[in-house]
């Protein structure tokens, strides 16, 4: 393994589990000092230890980011923590519910827009002003093909905002060598959630609609196949590493060929 990150400091939301664990585990052992953010405390303390339990650095910030104020908390405690941000991962989000647009009553609209847009907007206003007084750094937000997706209008709304917004942050701070790129992933096989998104029962409706978004997923990627955390981490470290340096404003699907 390489020691692209060695001596910097990366921030990643989402780190408890999945495809945000595999983003701290990697860059903890490619040298980073790792942040890892989440709300789910006794998970994300799994992640520090088995940073540390390997010879690397983490420390954990526990946090709601689908506020400003969390947003700022962590960015702050970051600083407070290490001293600075050089990169900041922003993989907060993931479908609740799945089913035809119609299906979806307001209040779970709602909560969708506010798990997978607002935790990637936050995060991104809050750590910029560290980013400019330092004139640099890297900012990896992870989205979705889901905008080319059925039974999930509410998420890919969000995702879809995800992307727009890393495309004009990265022409308004490419002068300030602030670069910011997203990954969009396809069907990720991130196993069983240690902790759930929703503690609502399944109707058949939504049953039906995972059963939907499952069957599209699979026909319409090329490889055939789910992705794993590990592959996304890659793409992301890569985006986030300095050997990505001339490379800004993209948003690159890692979905095995599919696109939706």
């Amino acid at each position: 393994m390489t020691q692209r990150f060695k001596d910097k400091v990366v921030l990643v939301t989402g780190a408890a589990q999945g495809i945000g664990k595999a983003c701290a585990l990697r860059f903890a052992k490619e040298g980073g000092k790792v942040m890892i953010a989440d709300r789910a405390e006794q998970q994300a303390r799994l992640v520090q230890q088995e940073i540390t339990d390997a010879g690397g650095v983490a420390e954990v910030c526990i946090v709601d980011l689908e506020t400003s104020a969390g947003a700022k908390e962590l960015m702050q405690t970051t600083v407070d923590t290490f001293g600075r941000i050089d990169v900041s991962v922003h993989n907060v989000g993931g479908t609740i519910w799945a089913k035809p647009f119609w299906e979806y009553p307001d209040d779970q609209i709602e909560k969708e827009i506010n798990r997978s847009l607002w935790p990637t907007l936050w995060c991104c206003r809050a750590v910029i002003p560290y980013m400019r007084e330092r004139q640099a750094g890297a900012i990896v937000n992870v989205g979705s093909v889901a905008t080319r997706g059925i039974n999930r209008v509410p998420y890919s709304a969000a995702k879809g905002g995800v992307q727009a917004m890393t495309v004009c942050m990265a022409l308004e701070l490419a002068e300030q060598n602030i670069r910011v790129n997203c990954v969009n992933p396809g069907g990720v096989d991130q196993g069983v959630r240690a902790t759930p998104r929703t503690t609502d029962a399944m109707t058949t409706v939504d049953q039906a609609g995972m059963e939907g978004v499952v069957q599209q997923t699979m026909r319409d990627t090329p490889m055939g196949r789910y992705g794993t955390p590990d592959e996304l981490a890659a793409a992301i470290c890569f985006l986030a590493a300095d050997e990505s340096s001339y490379i800004t404003g993209e948003i690159i699907n890692v979905a095995g060929g599919g696109i939706g």
